[in-house]
């Protein structure tokens, strides 16, 4: 075995070639995938330039919105701040993804968008519609872990496949809320409902014409539509995430009397949405 080894490093052949293999991961342009964006358009050392900077919204919209729901936070659960902490990292992998067009920035890029997925299955997704085989959430939850961590490292098999699983979570999700909304009267539920899936569609319009359609885009001179999936995505999760908890405070805590505004200004016709608890706290008498 040393014999092979001084071998190995007199010859130059590499002892460990898995190590390079590994580092690869971590190369400029080593994943599959390429933007429509221009590479290295505006700097030497950004692939996608308009794409990596687009990717500070969330950094924006994650601290608001922690903020703005910490009041239904703290009366339902804590851990629903997890799903716009996690954005937060959403974010600096997306940054790094589309700095460098990495196998390794890919992959963390969609993997946490699988995790703040698995978060609000996790913390949201209606008792009356787990399997029977599920006595409560505890077990949804341990259940939702196991498939993601499952998800999570079948992902490295076909990579270039997460996105399209992602947005078909996407379609499940309006489809679970379509569902929850067919009881609701409040015309201000129903117009943020509307207001969520207008953004949506929108958001994966711009996804796929910016994957599909790159040849006429470039004719137009105009390849930043990836760029603005992640400025219509985060205002999309943060419409998805109030609607949601609007939805599972009335289910779940409906003594609280939930209530939708918006900030900064809650007459303005634009504005991120956010749930006021216009109710008794859970340390008063529950009816």
């Amino acid at each position: 075995m040393e014999r092979a080894a001084v071998d190995a490093f007199l010859t130059g052949i590499p002892i460990f070639p898995s190590l390079d293999k590994m580092a690869s991961v971590f190369s400029y342009e080593s994943s599959e995938v390429d933007w429509c964006e221009d590479n290295y358009k505006h700097s030497e050392i950004v692939v996608e330039y308009f794409n990596t900077m687009s990717s500070f919204i969330f950094f924006v919209i994650s601290p608001i919105m922690l903020y703005l729901l910490h009041p239904y936070a703290r009366e339902r659960n804590l851990a629903v701040h997890l799903v716009w902490i996690m954005m937060v990292f959403v974010g600096i992998f997306s940054m790094y993804f589309h700095m460098t067009l990495s196998f390794m920035g890919q992959m963390l890029d969609e993997l946490s968008i699988v995790w703040v997925l698995a978060i609000g299955y996790s913390l949201w997704f209606p008792r009356r519609h787990f399997p029977y085989f599920v006595k409560d959430r505890r077990c949804f939850t341990q259940m939702v872990a196991v498939l993601t961590v499952v998800t999570s490292l079948s992902s490295f098999v076909k990579p270039t496949a997460n996105a399209y699983a992602l947005n078909f979570f996407g379609i499940h999700i309006l489809y679970s809320l379509l569902i929850e909304l067919k009881s609701c009267t409040d015309q201000r539920v129903l117009r943020l409902s509307w207001a969520t899936i207008g953004l949506w569609v929108l958001a994966i319009s711009c996804w796929i014409s910016d994957r599909f359609g790159c040849s006429f885009w470039q004719k137009l001179d105009f390849c930043y539509l990836h760029g603005i999936w992640h400025i219509l995505i985060v205002l999309a999760t943060a419409y998805a995430s109030t609607l949601i908890a609007y939805l599972d405070a009335t289910l779940e805590i409906p003594y609280s009397l939930p209530h939708v505004q918006y900030w900064p200004r809650d007459n303005w016709a634009i504005g991120l949405p956010y749930v006021v608890l216009k109710g008794s706290t859970k340390l008063k008498k529950r009816c």
